[in-house]
């Protein structure tokens, strides 16, 4: 199992600033609780020891709410002083902590993978990255990914009204630190364009498919109050 994660939590959530504006994205409320405060709470109960929150916008509110700790698990912070985007983010977040290897998600989606069977596929894989894919009936506004026969990344299409289903990228990956070594040499790029779509032809990363579960992006307005009944329980 891997038991660190790198969690992005410094977007400006340009596209929920109708709804919430006074605070970062993570930590819009979803059912009288910081969004946040779900995620980490999920990563504690599936054995993560060690979170890095990869903050920027308005930081300062998510160091107070969480200090150093959630529960057993410990919390370290990585800042931007500028916008890195979400590959100079995490690039800069496993540098500051010497991570080797780690768990990375958004912190404005929702995804109930079960992070032991992600780690299992990883190992399983040998890749320096492995993507968490779900199944979604309507892909039409995600775009989605192309898999090979032995399981890995060899595509990504374009969202498009006329996608019908397929599977997602849901923005949980487990990472090596290796994975960086394929990424531009600016400070900032975009994980997913400038590493994941750019090398995937190559066949470098793996896949996990998670089966029946939820994906939620509360970026999204309607996906937003969506959650509030959906993530109530979780």
């Amino acid at each position: 199992m891997i038991d660190q994660a790198v969690i992005l939590a410094g977007g400006f959530g340009t596209r929920l600033a109708a709804v919430v504006s006074d605070v970062p994205k993570p930590m819009a409320p979803v059912a009288g609780r910081p969004f946040l405060e779900r995620l980490l709470d999920r990563l504690e109960s599936q054995g993560v020891r060690h979170a890095v929150l990869a903050v920027g916008y308005r930081s300062q509110i998510i160091r107070s709410h969480f200090g150093a700790a959630r529960g057993a698990m410990k919390l370290s912070y990585s800042e931007e002083t500028e916008p890195l985007g979400t590959g100079g983010a995490l690039r800069q977040a496993f540098d500051s902590q010497a991570l080797s290897r780690a768990i990375a998600l958004n912190g404005d989606t929702w995804c109930d993978v079960d992070l032991h069977a992600l780690s299992r596929s990883h190992a399983a894989a040998g890749t320096l990255a492995t993507l968490t894919l779900v199944h979604q009936d309507d892909a039409s506004r995600f775009g989605t990914v192309d898999i090979d026969p032995r399981g890995r990344v060899s595509g990504f299409r374009e969202k498009r009204p006329d996608a019908g289903g397929g599977l997602i990228n849901a923005g949980v990956y487990a990472l090596d630190r290796g994975v960086f070594d394929l990424a531009p040499a600016a400070m900032r790029f975009s994980f997913e364009n400038d590493v994941l779509q750019a090398r995937a032809a190559e066949g470098r990363f793996g896949s996990h498919i998670a089966h029946g579960a939820t994906f939620i992006d509360i970026g999204v307005p309607d996906d937003y109050a969506r959650a509030q009944t959906l993530l109530a329980r979780a």
